[in-house]
């Protein structure tokens, strides 16, 4: 079945045309607070942001405890991947039904990432669609788990190749996912901006033309958010970057994050450009 270049998302249906969807990643920068996740819920509301996004996993699931670190470790100092994932590991399935629920009540939509197919089954009920790390783009009985759900789902692809973008959508389509959204993505964190690679998105319009286009930044947030909107401007169509209420903060996924006032800048600038550039005749 051939995919058409439209693709629901939560409360909005996304394509080339209208004004990107924007995920605010807050994925572990609550740092185990039930709390403070909620409190960067509301901010992203408040920032404008579509929906925001978690990451579900059990780390001894997801790295093995000599897991070297691929990050920057002047910002963040654990040298083990599974000893950082440790850290965070605190918040099970009702809780994350718990902080659904209050999206719902903030009126944003409410994601997070599986890393495991435990995790895809019982986000299923509170989830309108999927989002799939760039580590399982090849991960055969992951996609076919999330396929087999039949909900939208959009997939990073740093560190992949078309081939294997091509071989993830063609095994979510076999097993029933029809509306697929492909996320440029770079896996260094942070990203230098000459590392940034924007015109990738060009390149997957290109090569995935029935599919939306997106990405996903970890770039620093100092250049007044125009990573972003050079996204855009490229035709991305989804746009994901992790979420903080302090950039300042030492360590994990703050530092190349937007905060509440990053958000609302860029969601003005988005409106601004997109009244300039007009619509298609």
């Amino acid at each position: 079945m051939a995919m058409s270049n439209l693709i629901k998302l939560g409360s909005r249906e996304i394509s080339d045309d209208t004004l990107p969807y924007i995920i605010a990643e807050i994925g572990v920068n609550h740092e185990g607070s039930f709390v403070k996740a909620k409190e960067l819920i509301e901010q992203a509301k408040r920032g404008g942001a579509d929906a925001v996004k978690f990451q579900t996993y059990k780390a001894s699931k997801l790295a093995s405890r000599n897991s070297p670190a691929y990050w920057d470790t002047t910002k963040e100092s654990t040298k083990s991947q599974y000893e950082l994932f440790s850290k965070y590991d605190v918040f099970d399935a009702k809780d994350y039904i718990e902080l659904a629920l209050y999206s719902e009540k903030v009126n944003i939509d409410f994601l997070s990432t599986p890393f495991d197919i435990e995790s895809i089954e019982f986000l299923d009920k509170i989830v309108p669609f999927y989002k799939i790390a760039s580590a399982d783009i090849t991960n055969l009985p992951f996609l076919r788990a999330i396929g087999s759900k039949l909900k939208p789902v959009i997939i990073s692809t740093g560190a992949s190749n078309l081939y294997e973008i091509d071989f993830a959508i063609n095994t979510l389509q076999k097993f029933g996912s029809n509306e697929i959204g492909i996320m440029h993505c770079i896996l260094n964190y942070p990203t230098l901006d000459n590392n940034a690679n924007l015109s990738m998105i060009k390149s997957l319009k290109t090569n995935f033309p029935s599919n939306i286009i997106g990405y996903s930044d970890h770039t620093l947030p100092l250049n007044n958010m125009l990573t972003l909107l050079t996204s855009f401007l490229f035709g991305a169509s989804i746009i994901e970057k992790h979420f903080t209420d302090n950039k300042n903060l030492p360590g994990n996924d703050h530092y190349h994050a937007m905060d509440e006032n990053d958000l609302k800048s860029f969601v003005g600038l988005l409106k601004s450009t997109k009244r300039l550039i007009g619509e298609k005749k």
